[in-house]
């Protein structure tokens, strides 16, 4: 097909805004850019989509989420308010993933799904988490992906917390899917681990043992909380970062989430490893856990990308929140400078994804790129150029504004209408599922406050 009469934003290395442009897709490909007028003669025969000259881009990509909190919304937890994150994993997260069943894995990662392509996020980085429900976990959520059309990276986290055969299990389904990820075009795999304060040594080194010859790295929470670092420090005598280096865990393949609390060796222990840091700061905040070093690691040009933890699938949400944050938290209207936020979020994150899709050119618009791209209903009244852009959505893009969205040549949502997710079954069976899983939540909470 040809989509024509578009503004198209490239993104890639040189950045470009091509006005009344085209581009046309072949069997999920982009294989041709230009004018509306070129394309249109190059190719009359074509399909054309008319876009009414709103904006094409590409969608956009989650570098880290957590599709099973979706029944937390609105959710209540029993007895005082936690008073820090050790308190919300313990009274909130932890006995949320006991209450998911296979029903509840599924429907948790749909209406995920769902929304990822209503806000125009086209790739997915899941960090997932069911303790009584862990074989075959995977599948599950691979096949909800499918059926939304998205592209995603899924992994089980291996935690200690459940006892040494769920710490098993838990090895077991990351090894299973990583041998099986390969039979489905749009998922891959990575190996998950919870957290550093959740992980004993023993399972550590099983954990890499097990990932040896799998070609793959590893996607664990590091440093979110100041517990993190003194747990590591009184159990193992090393800060988490130095403990995952000598365990074997960091490198190009592995993604350390948040790195709140991490101090500056630290930090270059990450860069020099090529590890990937994802920064969420909705999360963050949300969690009161502080502010990234996220100048010193735009700054030190490390592997950064940008997440959301769970919060919606709205990266540019994400966007403002990390604009905002960082100028409040140091006092400095010079933090994360908007340029800075779209490198991270736009150039880091496609890289992020190509290694996990190797072969395949991710998040621009040039011919062989993969065909993911959303439509946005954006009309800027002041000029918008290349070099301007990461303001224009950082003061003007709202994703209300997205209209369309596209996987691999496939449109999933045209015209506002979702085409591959019944959205109002979804949220159905979803509100038919939530009060099972809120009683078993509540009692599993409460048991915590027992003691």
């Amino acid at each position: 097909m040809l989509i024509t009469n578009g503004t198209l934003i490239t993104w890639g290395d040189t950045p470009r805004i091509l006005e009344r442009g085209s581009l046309r897709v072949v069997d999920g490909t982009i294989t041709d850019i230009g004018t509306a007028k070129e394309m249109l003669a190059r190719y009359p025969e074509e399909e054309q989509v008319d876009v009414g000259g709103q904006l094409v881009m590409p969608g956009n990509i989650c570098a880290h989420t957590h599709f099973y909190g979706a029944f937390a919304r609105g959710m209540a937890i029993p007895g005082p308010a936690p008073k820090d994150f050790p308190e919300i994993l313990e009274r909130l997260w932890w006995p949320l993933d006991k209450a998911l069943d296979e029903e509840a894995v599924r429907y948790s990662a749909l209406v995920s799904l769902v929304d990822a392509i209503k806000h125009g996020t086209t790739t997915l980085f899941d960090h997932h988490a069911s303790p009584n429900t862990i074989a075959g976990s995977l599948d599950i959520i691979a096949g909800a992906v499918e059926e939304a059309g998205l592209r995603a990276v899924l992994c089980y986290e291996v935690t200690d917390r459940d006892g040494p055969e769920k710490a098993e299990a838990g090895i077991a389904e990351n090894v299973r899917f990583l041998k099986d990820a390969a039979r489905h075009p749009l998922v891959a795999a990575t190996f998950g681990l919870h957290a550093g304060l959740t992980v004993g040594d023993a399972t550590l080194k099983q954990c890499v043992e097990a990932a040896q010859g799998l070609d793959t790295g590893f996607h664990i929470h590091v440093a979110e909380h100041e517990a993190d670092e003194y747990h590591s420090l009184q159990h193992y005598g090393l800060r988490v970062v130095d403990r995952l280096a000598q365990a074997g865990v960091l490198g190009p393949k592995t993604i350390v989430a948040h790195v709140v609390h991490v101090d500056t060796w630290e930090l270059v222990r990450l860069r020099e490893s090529g590890t990937w840091i994802s920064h969420q700061p909705r999360s963050n905040m949300n969690n009161a856990v502080g502010a990234a070093p996220l100048d010193d690691l735009l700054r030190g040009k490390t592997n950064v990308v940008l997440g959301n933890d769970g919060f919606s699938n709205n990266m540019w949400a994400e966007w403002k929140t990390a604009y905002l944050l960082h100028k409040v938290a140091h006092r400095d209207p010079r933090r994360a400078p908007g340029d800075g936020i779209a490198h991270m979020a736009v150039a880091n994150n496609a890289r992020l994804a190509e290694i996990f899709f190797p072969g395949q050119r991710i998040g621009v618009l040039e011919p062989g790129a993969v065909a993911d791209l959303i439509v946005v209903d954006y009309h800027p009244f002041t000029p918008m150029t290349p070099g301007n852009l990461p303001w224009h959505i950082l003061f003007g893009f709202e994703s209300s504004m997205v209209t369309a969205t596209m996987v691999s040549g496939r449109w999933l949502m045209k015209d506002r209408r979702l085409l591959t997710l019944d959205e109002e079954a979804i949220a159905s069976a979803a509100r038919e599922i939530a009060p099972r899983v809120w009683a078993h939540y509540e009692a599993n909470a409460r048991a915590v406050l027992d003691g």
